[in-house]
């Protein structure tokens, strides 16, 4: 096949266009998230830093402060406020895992029992045979 210069020069220029859209793609913020944010990854990254229980110690007293102690007095506030900052403390991503897959089960594992119960299993014997 005989090329020009010039045409030459453009199917370089798509080529090298379409291949660059290419590799920027895999730059792209989901790109990022779905190869670098797995969960195994995460859970290293707070062993290492502790940022779930920081988070924790700050968000759990606001919380409880604003829900569940909400009309009580300053003192009350005060101990609840140290008391669950201090729980969130001790709280890391292996237990907050583990209390979310509770909580999860909690309202999921009714369908599960019942599937597991419906279970019929075929030996191979037909119900009208001799053998029965």
């Amino acid at each position: 096949m005989v090329c020009t210069l010039k045409e030459e020069h453009t199917l370089q220029g798509e080529a090298l266009l379409i291949d660059t859209k290419t590799y920027l793609k895999q730059f792209t913020l989901g790109g990022l998230i779905k190869r670098y944010a797995t969960p195994s990854s995460l859970l290293k990254v707070d062993d290492k830093y502790n940022i779930s229980s920081t988070v924790m110690s700050w968000v759990l007293p606001l919380f409880m402060n604003s829900t569940v102690f909400k009309g009580s007095g300053i003192l009350t506030k005060a101990l609840v406020g140290l008391a669950s900052g201090k729980v969130g403390k001790s709280l890391d991503g292996t237990h907050l895992s583990a209390i979310f897959n509770s909580v999860k089960s909690w309202f999921g594992g009714a369908k599960k029992k019942e599937e597991k119960s419906s279970e019929y299993f075929d030996y191979g014997i037909p119900p009208d045979s001799e053998t029965y």
